[in-house]
Formats: structure tokens, sequence, C-alpha cells
């Protein structure tokens, strides 16, 4: 969020009949991949709507966003926390998941990010991260409105994404969330899926000469 009325706006727009129904097909993903994580942080969380959908489903979650305006906006029950994705404020291994939802390519060096992520994961933590994809319909919409959040992009090449995230993670990706005009579809197909998502496993660290881990 660049402003106090940028942090408005967003959360108006959030509000609309159709986001809320974007919102409640993200929250069902999300719930189903979380299944046996208790603890969860969400990266670049902002006003966090889908978070608090994801407490009112029993789980534990932290929201970390550079924007104290945005999470001055958050839900009851979310953990707030001011600070940068690139040098997370946590201990290692405080999470049992790290999700970043449509969040991860507006940060600026997502190569510390992922790192990070990595850090404060439990052994066998899960990452799950919601890109905007660039080659749909809907983010060459998007793109054209010039009062869109897609206009604070940083990252649109989900190749490099997905290879950094592949140094940390064991890594599987889909495409998902078909969107036409105001419909909401289940869809595979780059062109038609708004978002691709990477989901991995924290990779088990490597031994370093000597065999000190």
């Amino acid at each position: 969020m660049k402003s106090a009325n940028d942090v408005k706006k967003y959360v108006e727009t959030c509000r609309e009949a159709f986001w809320q129904k974007v919102f409640r097909v993200e929250t069902d993903y999300l719930t189903a991949r979380l299944e046996n994580c208790r603890d969860i942080l969400s990266v670049g969380c902002g006003p966090a709507t889908i978070e608090g959908e994801l407490i009112r489903k029993g789980f534990r979650l932290t929201g970390l966003d550079v924007s104290a305006e945005a999470l001055a906006c958050a839900p009851d029950g979310l953990r707030t926390v001011v600070g940068r994705a690139e040098d997370m404020p946590f201990p290692d291994h405080s999470f049992d998941a790290v999700i970043f939802v449509v969040s991860l390519q507006f940060i600026a060096d997502y190569r510390s990010a992922f790192a990070r992520t990595s850090a404060v994961l439990r052994p066998d933590g899960k990452m799950i991260a919601m890109l905007l994809n660039p080659e749909s319909a809907f983010f060459r919409t998007m793109r054209q409105n010039p009062s869109s959040y897609v206009q604070w992009i940083r990252h649109t090449d989900l190749d490099d994404l997905e290879k950094e995230a592949g140094r940390h993670f064991n890594l599987r990706s889909e495409y998902f969330l078909g969107i036409r005009g105001e419909n909401i579809f289940e869809s595979q197909n780059p062109a038609q899926a708004a978002l691709k998502v990477l989901t991995g496993r924290k990779a088990p660290q490597k031994m370093k000469a000597g065999g000190a881990s």
C-alpha cells in the first residue's frame, strides 16, 4: 500500500461482491492446502481479508506488512507485525506455513524473502505463494486500469520466481482461478487462470564441509 488513502480505497474495493467471491475461492484453496498447519505467517497481508477467514476456520495467523495503515484494518484475532519480507523479524523455526496471498511480486527483493521464509519455517514447513499470472486475460485487463493495485507490481517473470523458490523448497506449481469478466470458474489454462500457485515443502538443510549443518 502506498498511502492511507490507497489503503482506504483498497479496503473499499475488497468489499465489492466480485472480490468477495474471489476471496472465498482463494480461502477454500488455502484451507485445503494448510491442513495440519497450526501457526501460519502471511507475508504482505495488507488488511488481511482472507487471513480473517482462515482465523475463523481455526488457524492461528500472524500478518506481516510494511504498512501500519493496512494492518490497522486487519480483523480481530490476527497478530500483526510491521516489517519487511526481506528481513522477517521472527526467530527461526517459528511457523508451520508461510503464505504469500498475491504479495510476493510486489516485494522488492524476493530472493531475500524466500531465504527468510525458509529460515522461519519449521522442518518440513510449507510455503504457498499465489502469483498473478501475466499471461491471463484478467491480468491484462487489470493492467489497463490506472487505479488498479497491479500497477505497483515489480516482478512478472514467473519462471525466475519459481526457479528461486526451488532453491529453498521442494516445489510443485499449478494454474488456478479462471476469471472471465465477473465470472469465476475452475481453470488450469494459463490464458484463463488469474493465478499461478507455487507450493513447496522446506528443503532439508544441506550439510556444510566438515559435517556441520
